[in-house]
């Protein structure tokens, strides 16, 4: 088991992460990032990327070996392991990885990213990537004039079936139960959209699709009222049951949005202690986007850096948990 002490621990690897080892590493705060279980997010069970700015298209895994060449390349520290415990309540802030490594750290960044919510089907897992999909804005530009599914009843799955008309030919929308829980305007919207059909009381059991090429080619459905089992060609398969971010590490220590998301000051990545920044998507539950999670990760290292340069000026060691402030809502 090996300790030791850093400026700055960033927990996270997505885009929030490596961006914000780019920008602590540039400002000579000589960063530490611990990967986590899945080095690189989200983005590494992503195939074609069209919306990062200066690429026309990228593999999302490519995309995220280069961010983290980048952030290497720029002197930031990175670490393949996994925080298990982290301690906020203490000054120095202190993190317990699965390794048995210990870190301490004058401030941290959380960029530990969220999740979507899948169905849990063997088929589903098979075919992310290539037609099963959890992002709409990510993905639709692919299903133009084409047929797809969207699995879910809430908000969420409502504003994925409103986007997709703008290239899909045909949006159905697939919910267990015989009415929405979104708000009721964006029920309004879907229902008298003509390119959107609801399946009421009905779940999907199984992705269908070919194996060469890999894609998607329909779902199996059944009712869940009578049990009766039935095919539906389409494209594409966007799953938008929710997101649930990875909060774990804190959220018995800091101010959480509904939902489990981390609460920032806005305009800020400051969370509810000082010295303890949030960036990406588990502050984020509105846009979800890689280049929005890169923004708020360059802010998370110039408000830590920022936090840390007073503090040495000062001549003062970072506040104790005593001196905590509570976030402005």
């Amino acid at each position: 088991m090996a300790q030791e002490h850093r400026k700055l621990l960033i927990i996270g690897s997505g885009p929030a992460g490596y961006t914000a080892a780019v920008y602590a590493a540039r400002a000579m705060v000589e960063p530490l990032l611990i990967q986590g279980m899945q080095p690189g997010g989200q983005l590494t069970i992503t195939t074609e990327v069209e919306n990062w700015p200066g690429l026309v298209e990228v593999q999302g895994p490519d995309l995220m070996v280069k961010m983290e060449e980048h952030a290497r390349a720029m002197g930031a520290d990175i670490k393949f392991d996994t925080v298990s415990k982290l301690d906020l309540s203490v000054r120095p802030f202190r993190a317990e990885c699965d390794s048995g490594d210990v870190v301490t750290a004058d401030a941290v960044v959380l960029a530990t990213g969220a999740q979507a919510k899948w169905l849990g089907l063997p088929s589903e897992e098979k075919f992310q990537g290539f037609g099963v999909s959890a992002c709409a804005t990510c993905d639709g530009f692919f299903y133009r004039g084409k047929e797809v599914v969207v699995i879910g009843g809430g908000n969420t799955a409502v504003e994925e079936a409103l986007f997709l008309t703008n290239f899909a030919s045909k949006v159905t929308l697939i919910h267990r139960r015989d009415e929405l829980r979104a708000e009721k305007i964006l029920q309004r919207r879907l229902l008298k959209n003509p390119k959107i059909e609801p399946l009421w009381d009905h779940e999907v059991v199984e992705v269908l699709g070919e194996q060469d090429p890999l894609g998607v080619t329909g779902v199996k459905i059944r009712n869940v009222k009578t049990g009766a089992e039935s095919t539906l060609d389409t494209s594409g398969v966007f799953v938008a049951i929710g997101h649930s971010p990875a909060s774990e590490l804190v959220n018995d220590q800091l101010e959480l949005l509904e939902g489990g998301y981390v609460k920032v000051e806005p305009g800020t990545t400051r969370t509810s202690i000082p010295g303890v920044f949030a960036a990406g998507d588990l502050t984020d539950h509105v846009y979800r986007q890689a280049v929005t999670s890169a923004g708020m990760g360059c802010m998370a290292a110039l408000d830590a850096e920022r936090f840390l340069a007073e503090h040495d000026e000062a001549g003062e060691p970072a506040p104790d948990a005593a001196q905590i402030e509570e976030v402005p809502a």
